[in-house]
């Protein structure tokens, strides 16, 4: 599919969130007939938007009108189980996601990552090492800015970073970045995949479903799953594989070798860094992937390996990602809001050497908390259970803790963990769950936690 290809070609749009807006703005202004469906209430200012550009729409529920088209494009929060999409299908109707349709006007080369845990980090880092550079790169995707708002911006001379969901890459056809990064597979969102892991898993897999001779995967030969897959796949595909990894030397990519970063590209070895000169908010082993990942992806895009050291020495972080917030009577503060499943706050509970106050639950995605009984047998001196897993929570971690209890809401859990907490440790926001029980998203649950971290 093209730009031209969309004239007077009737697309609905499911979603009236950001994404959706977005792409109904950029099929719009290709002359599609855009007709957007969105099955809650829409906001005044959204439908004033859509009018001033001449987007029918529909709100408080889907109706006929929005099958009467020649395709569909869903937002990232419309499942595929959607009864619409899946009636859309049944029709036969395409139907592509957010990413796809604005891939379709992209004139610049794209790296896309991907993983359970640790995109946000690494696209946000990626960006980084591109702007040390000098260049400009459009940062973009599930990262919170929709690729659509931002893809007409894109020249042949740029560069676009991506942070992709795997919701985002259920409904691709074309897209097709110049290097994908595949960081890690564990269980997450299998609300959204029917419990089934590998439907996730080969969700994520699609990243490099598209890509061609010329074409990088940066993938972490670390994950069991991930390996094989690559192993399995790359012998019959002409893209070319390259390997970030902690524990073994890679023929091409990047590994660690007796603390030291080590780059294997364009057939030469380069000594790049102690991996413990990395700048503090790239600090703990998942934030070493993230390290190892951005740094052959800078290189492969040919940025210079002193460019690259400089960028992992310089990089601040990312909001909501183990954020320190301030220090309050000797107890550090810390907001990890975006930890919304278990692995990623395996990594956060990994990261310290404290003890530990642990905020932890929302809305329960299907959590295996096995792996965190350990760490938090070892490492938390109290949990406080919130939202509505607050019971599974006090059942699966509270036992492992010297002390547990419940809070109703943020302000509660922060009293309890004043009371709990000693000069020298953390309080440590790490839900383990999404955020839509009591907050908007996981940024809204950060925010409270930091403003009221900061009225102390």
């Amino acid at each position: 599919m093209t730009p031209e290809t969309l004239q007077q070609q009737r697309v609905t749009v499911v979603g009236g969130a950001r994404s959706g807006v977005a792409v109904a703005r950029l099929l719009r202004s290709a002359g599609a007939e855009v007709f957007l469906t969105e099955h809650a209430a829409l906001e005044p200012s959204v439908c004033a938007t859509l009018e001033g550009l001449g987007v029918a729409y529909e709100t408080a529920g889907h109706t006929r009108r929005a099958l009467e088209a020649d395709m569909v494009v869903v937002s990232p929060g419309v499942p595929s189980t959607a009864p619409l999409v899946q009636q859309a299908q049944r029709i036969g109707l395409p139907v592509y996601s957010e990413i796809e349709a604005a891939s379709w006007f992209c004139q610049a080369p794209i790296v896309a990552i991907t993983g359970s845990n640790g995109k946000t980090t690494t696209t946000s880092l990626l960006g980084h090492v591109f702007r040390t550079a000098g260049r400009a790169p459009i940062v973009a995707g599930n990262i919170g800015y929709p690729f659509a708002d931002y893809v007409q911006k894109a020249t042949p001379d740029d560069v676009v970073v991506l942070e992709v969901s795997s919701f985002q890459l259920d409904h691709i056809d074309t897209f097709r970045p110049k290097v994908s990064v595949l960081l890690n597979i564990t269980p997450d969102h299998l609300d959204r995949y029917n419990n089934n892991f590998n439907a996730y898993a080969q969700a994520k897999f699609r990243i490099f479903a598209n890509q061609q001779e010329g074409d990088v995967l940066i993938y972490n030969h670390d994950d069991r799953l991930i390996r094989e897959h690559v192993a399995h796949v790359a012998p019959k595909r002409s893209f070319t594989p390259v390997a970030i990894s902690q524990h073994h030397e890679v023929p091409t990519g990047a590994f660690v070798r007796e603390g030291t970063i080590i780059l294997r590209i364009h057939q030469q070895e380069d000594v790049l860094m102690q991996a413990n000169k990395r700048a503090p908010a790239l600090s703990g082993r998942h934030n070493l992937y993230n390290s190892l990942a951005a740094a052959v992806a800078g290189r492969v895009m040919e940025v210079r390996s002193d460019v690259v050291r400089e960028s992992l020495t310089s990089f601040e972080g990312v909001p909501h990602r183990l954020e320190f917030v301030r220090t309050v009577d000797g107890v550090r503060y810390v907001n990890d809001s975006k930890a919304t499943n278990v692995n990623a706050v395996w990594y956060a509970l990994e990261s310290f050497n404290e003890p530990l106050v642990l905020l932890a639950g929302g809305r329960d995605k299907g959590n295996d908390y096995s792996s965190l009984k350990p760490l938090v047998q070892q490492k938390a001196r109290a949990v406080i259970a919130l939202g509505e897993s607050a019971d599974t929570v006090m059942q699966e971690l509270g036992t492992r803790a010297p002390h547990a209890t419940r809070a109703a809401t943020m302000e509660e859990a922060l009293r309890h963990a004043r009371l709990f907490a000693a000069p020298g440790d953390v309080v440590l926001l790490s839900p383990a769950c999404s955020s839509f029980d009591m907050f908007d998203n996981y940024e809204h649950r950060g925010d409270t936690f930091r403003r009221l971290v900061n009225s102390l």
